[in-house]
């Protein structure tokens, strides 16, 4: 079955030295075992820095394990770094390496996450698809906010139930969760319950340019004509949970989800 999974990782104050991520709590920087044969995409990755640097992922089973795949960060601009069409193939049970340089400031925290795709990943049972079978399934569009007060400490935070602030999913229906659009910066939003295996799936946390994530989920299935677009039963929505990153300085995001009530 495939799956989805967004991990990340800090690192406090580099300056100019390229400094390996510490994975947040319950992530992990190794692949995960997928089936033999199966594809394991790393789809995208972005980073959230206080200042200007560079954000790197190698390993020896990568292109090379002295630069790997380079990229130079932008100032609080949590923008995928990878081309939608281009994902990076990985291989199963390889360890990354991600590293990150950035500011120097004491107590400054920047921020590397990064979005896998596997194929087929046993014991793994999510409900994924592609817009293809869901484009004349659609009935209703529907949005819900989430109001997440995420903390100062990194990692993974601010956790509430997709239903905590709006109670409206219609009983025993599917919903296709198309994008999101968050109310204030922050590294990423995350989205996990029963449905998605109990993995993370999400995206950045883009404030200024939410037509980046408006229809994240949509223009990865698309652009890859991969099963990435999270069903979601309304069954399941008291234990389907909406999460964050953000570095030192906090951040209360409102994260405005975009789903299609499907028949």
């Amino acid at each position: 079955m495939p799956a989805i999974e967004i991990i990340g990782g800090s690192v406090t104050a580099p300056g100019a030295t390229e400094t390996i991520l510490t994975a947040f709590s319950g992530n992990s920087f190794t692949v995960r075992a997928g089936k033999e044969g199966s594809k394991i995409l790393l789809c995208n990755f972005w980073s959230d820095v206080q200042g200007s640097g560079i954000f790197k992922v190698r390993s020896p089973l990568l292109h090379d394990n002295v630069q790997g795949i380079r990229f130079r960060t932008i100032i609080s601009q949590p923008f995928r770094m990878l081309s939608l069409y281009s994902p990076q193939k990985l291989n199963s049970q390889d360890t990354l390496i991600p590293s990150l340089s950035g500011s120097a400031t004491a107590g400054d925290m920047e921020i590397g996450i990064f979005l896998i795709y596997y194929e087929d990943l046993p014991g793994a049972v999510a409900n994924l698809k592609k817009w293809s079978e869901i484009k004349d399934k659609i009935i209703n569009i529907v949005t819900l906010d989430t109001t997440l007060a995420l903390l100062t400490t990194g990692g993974w935070s601010g956790a509430e139930a997709i239903n905590a602030d709006f109670d409206l999913l219609k009983a025993n229906t599917d919903y296709a969760i198309l994008g999101y659009i968050v109310s204030k910066e922050c590294a990423a939003i995350r989205i996990y319950g029963t449905d998605t295996a109990g993995l993370g799936i999400g995206g950045p946390g883009c404030e200024d340019h939410p037509e980046i994530t408006a229809n994240w989920f949509v223009d990865i299935s698309n652009s890859l004509d991969i099963p990435f677009i999270p069903i979601i039963n309304s069954a399941n929505k008291s234990n389907t949970y909406i999460d964050g990153s953000t570095d030192e300085n906090g951040v209360d995001t409102t994260v405005n989800l975009i789903l299609a009530q499907l028949g």
